[in-house]
Order: structure tokens, then sequence, then C-alpha cells
């Protein structure tokens, strides 16, 4: 749109999902736009995630009526423009009715007063009213609704411990977290953006109707133009405010640490069990990679750097006594292969506790000149929507702004109906024998229709060159470097891809040559 050599009309700091989110839509409007990532893509809370899109269920208690109603209808809207990287889930909720809850939210202060003799505890009927709302907020229309669970003979009831008779079985949707932002990253360009990864910004000033944005990266120090300016840095965004010469924004950031550990797989089950806690908290135990389990999340403050944060062995040991509550067989630190923890930059409503803190966002527009958005809070369910509102924020100052288009348009690779994941894995597989079941439905999962790009006319294994291990290949590898901006042996294998979890220290370490001489050429 902008008619000035040399002149962006948005420069957008941050390539998470919001920000790689709000790219892909300014651009599909016919806004040139610049994004600036300092490090990889989804390098930090986005790739951090529990990897759900979901309403919140628990955000119920809160009152949280608007969030969780534009999360539920996002659910399905995401699902069909991703039916790769994203996948209907079912969700076991045991009702523990010996586990009483010291609690503050709103729900329980209302039980309180109604029915004290209930206090401490969420009743199998609040859950289930809480599930009724679920189902019919949002409009469903793909995802099952809940059905009543008996625990002694449902064969998920073998995995936890005796006693427990009842449960309610309700749908949320897993997501590929960090390939969702890559991809989000891929069509932004293809529809005219610049992606720069391992690009930081060191500052920004107004000058007369335009913004001045210094960059430093591999190639040094840069200086852009923009008409607007996008602050969507997540976890570093009141950092990077100190880098704008612009007013300090009344909205504030606070930063929730949430860790997350993967076991070998606890039950083979495909359903996830949604666990209540003593303390008034839930955790998920999900089926993960084929072989593994992933439980999850703490809620604690976070006061150090965001790039700091680690799993603790405090958190580690609090996720798995908690999930132990539950479980038959109890599960220990030899159990855990991988551990990893985020930094969710929540909007700063004043909460008394990081779990009872808004997950909603709020979009801080300073105008006066050329204009600037700062995001705050959000959620990667609310990507898309949080991406619209940031445009329709944004229009008074690009007149001719298209409208909004990006619901249910695909992602690279989504091109195909929602339910036709199993036809494609099968095409796969026949084309490609060499893959085998599990090779095929890997790269379907992580590539769609795409993946038949990457495999060309392979014949053997051995025709998409030198093998990783765990089924990574140079073509692939490749394939990542000049497509998705992959720089490093961690940005494939604990990013665009889970094969961390299968590859030794030796093998990345060779990974990871390769791409660097590969990168130096």
């Amino acid at each position: 749109m902008s008619d000035q050599p040399g002149v962006v009309d948005l420069f957008i700091i941050g390539g998470g999902v919001n920000g790689c989110g709000i790219a892909r839509d300014a651009a599909g409007r016919g806004l040139s736009v610049t994004l600036a990532e300092q490090g990889d893509l989804a390098q930090g809370t986005s790739s951090a995630s529990t990897k759900l899109f979901h309403g919140g269920l628990r955000y119920l208690e809160f009152f949280e009526f608007r969030l969780v109603r534009e999360a539920l209808e996002e659910r399905e809207t995401l699902l069909v423009a991703m039916p790769h990287i994203s996948w209907p889930l079912r969700f076991v909720l045991p009702v523990h009715a010996g586990i009483r809850f010291d609690t503050t939210t709103p729900t329980s202060r209302l039980l309180n007063l109604v029915f004290p003799w209930m206090k401490g505890r969420r009743p199998a009927w609040l859950l289930r009213l809480g599930l009724f709302l679920y189902d019919n907020m949002g409009g469903r229309k793909i995802l099952p609704g809940t059905r009543r669970l008996d625990l002694t003979r449902d064969k998920i009831g073998r995995v936890l411990k005796p006693g427990m008779a009842l449960a309610w079985e309700y749908s949320d949707v897993w997501v590929e977290d960090a390939r969702l932002v890559v991809l989000n990253a891929r069509d932004a360009a293809a529809r005219g953006a610049k992606v720069l990864v391992g690009t930081k910004v060191i500052g920004a000033q107004r000058q007369g109707d335009l913004w001045r944005i210094e960059t430093e990266g591999a190639a040094g120090k840069a200086v852009h133009h923009a008409r607007g300016l996008v602050n969507a840095a997540g976890p570093w965004v009141g950092q990077v405010l100190g880098l704008i010469d612009a007013p300090q924004s009344p909205a504030q950031v606070r930063l929730v640490r949430g860790s997350h550990i993967v076991t070998r797989r606890l039950h083979d089950d495909p359903r996830a069990l949604f666990l209540q806690g003593a303390d008034g908290r839930i955790v998920f135990i999900i089926p993960y990679e084929q072989d593994f389990s992933l439980i999850g999340t703490t809620e604690a403050a976070h006061d150090a750097a965001p790039e700091a944060a680690t799993c603790s062995e405090a958190e580690r040991d609090y996720l798995l006594a908690f999930v132990s509550q539950y479980l038959a067989k109890p599960v220990t630190a030899r159990d855990v292969v991988w551990s990893y923890a985020g930094v969710r930059p929540l909007y700063d409503d004043g909460a008394s506790s990081a779990t009872a803190a808004s997950r909603d966002y709020v979009l801080d527009l300073q105008a006066g000149g050329p204009v600037l958005l700062n995001v705050f809070g959000g959620k990667i369910t609310t990507y898309r929507r949080l991406a619209e509102a940031t445009l329709a924020k944004l229009a008074p100052h690009f007149p001719g702004l298209g409208p909004d288009w990006t619901a249910r348009v695909p992602l690279p690779g989504g091109d195909f109906f929602q339910t036709g994941v199993k036809a494609l894995i099968e095409r796969l597989r026949v084309r490609y024998a060499f893959l085998g079941q599990a090779g095929a439905g890997r790269m379907a999962r992580a590539y769609g229709t795409e993946a038949f790009a990457i495999l060309g006319e392979a014949k053997t294994r051995a025709d998409l060159g030198r093998d990783f291990g765990a089924g990574l290949s140079e073509a692939e590898v490749i394939w990542l470097m000049d497509r998705e901006w992959a720089r490093r042996a961690e940005d494939v294998v604990w990013r665009r891809t889970k094969l961390g979890l299968r590859l030794s220290a030796d093998q990345i370490a060779v990974l990871d040559r390769f791409m660097r001489d590969r990168g130096a050429r």
C-alpha cells in the first residue's frame, strides 16, 4: 500500500504466534510488512505451550465468558484451516470426590455463599454445567459433545486409582504450536511480507510521519522505515517498549512461567486426562508424539529474563506428585525424558495470583504521529482473532485496508478437508513405500500436502540424501532451511519437528554442523 521507496506500511517486532498472525493478516489485506524476530520463529512462548486450541474450561470459574466463547468459536475455525497440524482430541475429566479445593474464584465464592456445606468442592453437577456451557457457547459443529463415562467399565479407568467411578469426556483440539507460527510466517511471506529471523530491534524513533527502526542481525546493523509499528514481542514487550521513543504505556505485562514434563507414554488410550488438584489447579496428561506423554502445566510468577525460563526440579516434582494422585502407577523423576518451560506474557489486571490472572489480550494504540500498537497478553487459541482486532485498531490509519479474510483460509499444506488426514497418509505411504506407516504419518502431520514437494520423485530413502536419524532426511532439512527459516539444529529438532526426543546428542551435533556449513555457503 505504501508508495514511498524503502518504506513499509507495518513493521512488526516479534516472531511468535501473535506477530506472525498479524503479519499474515496485514499482508493479505494489501499492506507492505516487515517482521523482525531476535531469535528463531516461535523460539519463546509460542513453542512452549500445552499445544491446545481450547476454550479454557477453567476460565468459566472466573466468569470470563467472552474470552471462552471467542476461543471456542476459534477451535473449529482453526481446525478447518490447518487439518495437518491440528486435530480433535478427547479429554477425560474424572470426578474425584475426595479432593477439596482451596480457591477464591468467583464461582467458589458464590458456591460457598449459596451452599456453605460444599466449601472446597467442585461437585459433579457443577462440572457438568460447565461442560454444557462449553459445548454450547461456541457454535460447535465438528467436535463431538460431552458424554458421561463409567470408569469401572471404560478402559481408561484402568489407568486410574481404584475408587473413581464417574468421569466426563469432552472435546478440544491439539495443535503443533511451533509449526503454527512458522506456517503463518510462510503464508505472510507468500503474500509479500519480509520475515527477518536472528534480527534484533535495537531502537525505534518517530521521524515526522514515519518510524525509523534500527536492527542488528548476522549481516550487521540496518535501518528500516515504516508508517506503523507493532510491538508483539510477547514476554519481551516491556523491554521493547524501553527501546521505542514513545510515551510509556499504562498497560503492563505480567510474566507467568508454565512448565511441562514429557515422560514415556503412560497409557495406550488416545484420550487425554484432565486432572484436578487439591490446590484448585488442573493438569493435563496428553498423548504426545506417539510414544510419550505430555504433562503440564505449572503457573508461577517469573521474575527473571524470559529466555532464562526452565522447568525447575520443584515444578517437575509438583507435576509428578499431582498426576500420581490419580494414576494407578505413580510417575517418578526416572520417567521424565524431557522438560520445557515458557513465559506467558499476561496482561496485568491486578489479580492476586498467576492462576487468576486474565488470559485475555489488550491492544494499546498510540497515535499522534506514526501509529504504535503494543500487544499485551493473549493465548494461542485466539491469535487469529487478536490479529483481526489489531488490524481493526489500525484501520483508521491505513485507508483502503482490505476486510477480514483469514477465517478458515488454509495455511500452507492444509489445503484438504479436515476429515482427509487418513487418506493423505495413505497416499504418502503408497507413493513412498520406504517411509512406512509411521514415517508417512509424521510427514503428513508436519507438512500436509507439501510433503509431496519435499519428497519429490524419491524412490528410496537414499534418494532423499543424508539420513540424520529418526527419519530426518537431508531433503527435509534443506526444505526447513530454505522455506522455513531454520538455521540451527535446535530449530529443526525442537520446534519444526520434535525429533529431539528420538535423536542422540551426537546425531543432533552432526545435524548442526551440516546446517552451519550449508548456511555459511
